[in-house]
């Protein structure tokens, strides 16, 4: 097929995205490499015209130069061949092998590519956040495609050099410009800069050498951990394709409320209502921790709000030594319903005190008060 329309060899539409052209390239490569067609010459043509297509398009600049002016064959406004879009880091690359702000160019085979990095979400309760656990997590991920161990190959079959890079994973260019031949390295565009093709792909994966399946993991969680926090798992994200190094899997913590305790860095916040009479006379209770049952001492006296201190009831310090503490704040509950009796020792007490109370009758000053903001 002799013609200019890029998008007609490739069989996209014009509004086509990267995926879509990167598809319709691989299927068009797989039918016409000339290593799946021995000594047909139609063949090997029509490959050659679609890698030029490929290669023009996959690149979003060539793509819209392409859609303005047409082939880069020059004439009709078209840059000259080999001088559009020359700059300065084309010179850097073909000299120095890289860009004048630092890149790094193509100067050799890129090899296999990495898998993509993943993110999950682990959910603790507050007790396996402080202590630390090990908890399963359910992933849907891209996995090696266990029929052909993700080399993509069939069974029986295996990679061959890839002949339109000589196994380099690379396609050099010599552009002409002002300075005279530059000669540009880029990732082959039938290979993918793996050096390597599958003439017969695997049929589970498709040639891929991966498949998306659910994948159960075992998350070490370290003692401390705090809600919004995540942990890093390398090598356990998506696999790449074709035997490349897989990505990292980022496990973001969330940690469940807790009816008993709050949260406050290292500290715990832990808050207990006691009496008006325990309060006045002291007491004693116990205070079920993380760690267990505690004894705390409530002196005499003690005023609502008062916070006592268990040290070392808290939470340990992530990658650290130590832990926090245990703070228990005291509430005092003032009775709402009183009997008579308890009316009656309550109004002796502060009659003792000399402290001024509404009168047990109505129709008192308190009373008359009180009416008055109902």
């Amino acid at each position: 097929m002799d013609t200019d329309d890029y998008y007609l060899l490739l069989g996209v539409e014009r509004s086509a995205n990267a995926d879509d052209i990167k598809r319709a390239y691989r299927s068009l490569a797989r039918q016409y490499h000339p290593d799946a067609n021995p000594g047909d010459p139609g063949a090997e043509a029509r490959f050659k015209e679609i890698s030029v297509a490929y290669e023009t398009l996959r690149d979003p600049e060539r793509r819209r130069r392409y859609d303005m002016f047409g082939p880069e064959r020059g004439g009709s406004g078209a840059p000259a061949p080999g001088a559009e879009g020359f700059g300065i880091n084309d010179l850097f690359d073909a000299f120095f092998g890289g860009d004048v702000f630092g890149g790094r160019g193509a100067s050799g085979p890129t090899g296999r590519p990495t898998g993509a990095d993943a993110e999950a979400v682990l959910d603790l309760s507050l007790s396996e956040a402080v202590f630390g656990t090990t908890k399963a997590l359910e992933v849907r991920l891209p996995v090696v495609c266990d029929p052909c161990s993700g080399s993509g190959a069939a069974a029986g079959t295996h990679a061959a050099r890839c002949e339109t890079c000589g196994g380099a994973g690379q396609v050099r260019q010599v552009r002409r410009s002002i300075l005279g031949q530059i000669v540009t390295a880029g990732v082959c565009p039938t290979c993918g800069g793996a050096g390597s093709v599958i003439p017969s792909p695997c049929t589970t994966c498709g040639g891929d050498g991966r498949v998306v399946a659910e994948r159960r993991l075992d998350v070490e969680v370290p003692a401390g951990i705090d809600h919004g926090q995540r942990l890093r798992l390398p090598g356990r994200g998506a696999a790449a394709p074709r035997g490349g190094a897989s990505g990292d899997l980022y496990v973001h913590v969330r940690v469940a409320p807790n009816a008993d305790f709050v949260r406050d860095g290292n500290d715990l916040l832990h808050v207990r209502t006691i009496g008006l009479t325990q309060a006045a006379l002291g007491t004693a209770c116990t205070i079920e921790t993380l760690d267990g049952p505690e004894d705390l001492v409530i002196p005499a006296g003690t005023q609502p709000g008062r916070v006592f201190r268990l040290r070392g009831r808290g939470v340990p310090v992530l990658s650290g030594r130590g832990r926090g503490d245990l703070l228990v704040q005291v509430e005092v509950r003032v009775p709402e319903h009183l009997s008579e009796a308890e009316e009656s020792l309550l109004r002796q007490l502060a009659e003792l005190r000399g402290e001024v109370v509404e009168p047990q009758h109505e129709g008192g000053l308190f009373s008359r008060i009180r009416s008055a903001f109902q």
